[in-house]
């Protein structure tokens, strides 16, 4: 079973349909229901009964804590792809915008990852977790979304010092700018033409994935061209 949050739109919604079409046992997660059922129906029916769905709010313990209760057995993979945008001039940001993409993106991050180690730590099961280039190098008008970058960062790079010896795994992954949905609610007018499709980066994030008997992609930056 593979398990995707953030699944309602963008790398998550690619990432869905690439793993549906190879047949694989997927478990997607998003807040709204209704955009669930949107990329379900755009799945061929094929693909359609490979997923199964569960709406959850990752920043509510009790969410996320049923999201994996009704799992019968561990997951191969969990690919945490939830988290939003909220850019500009710092002196400009909302408070209230803040506090929101703090949750999104770094409380979410530790109440999944908490359920995850709680549950899995002593088992084969490898945690994606999907953050930006923005948790790598300081950018101009996306200070506060660089800090909940970095800081997501920091939590995967610790926990790893706590997992070490056990059969779990935390993967990192970075992409840079992609032609999503994502743009439209962060605040910041960017023209996304030369931007990778989801898709694009579904195929690279998902094809590093395949790990041999001694050896895993710990670490990946997909940057666009």
């Amino acid at each position: 079973m593979i398990v995707i949050t953030g699944a309602s739109s963008g790398l998550g919604a690619a990432l869905t349909q690439r793993y549906a079409a190879d047949n694989h046992n997927v478990l997607i997660s998003g807040r709204s229901e209704q955009k669930l059922a949107a990329v379900i129906a755009k799945l061929s029916p094929t693909e359609q009964a490979n997923v199964s769905v569960q709406a959850a709010d990752l920043c509510v313990a009790e969410d996320v804590s049923r999201l994996f209760s009704q799992l019968s057995s561990p997951p191969t993979t969990v690919i945490h792809c939830a988290g939003s945008g909220y850019f500009g001039p710092i002196e400009q940001q909302d408070p209230q915008a803040i506090n929101q993409l703090i949750n999104n993106n770094l409380t979410s991050s530790i109440l999944v990852l908490r359920e995850l180690v709680s549950r899995y730590r002593d088992q084969k099961v490898n945690v994606v977790v999907v953050m930006s280039t923005a948790a790598q190098i300081g950018k101009a008008n996306e200070s506060t979304y660089c800090a909940v970058k970095w800081a997501v960062k920091g939590l995967v790079e610790s926990l790893r010092v706590e997992l070490k010896g056990s059969p779990m795994k935390l993967v990192a992954v970075y992409p840079g700018g992609m032609a999503t949905d994502f743009w439209s609610t962060s605040g910041k007018d960017i023209d996304t033409s030369s931007f990778m499709t989801a898709d694009e980066a579904a195929l690279m994030l998902k094809n590093a994935l395949l790990a041999t008997q001694h050896g895993y992609v710990s670490d990946l930056t997909i940057n666009r061209g």
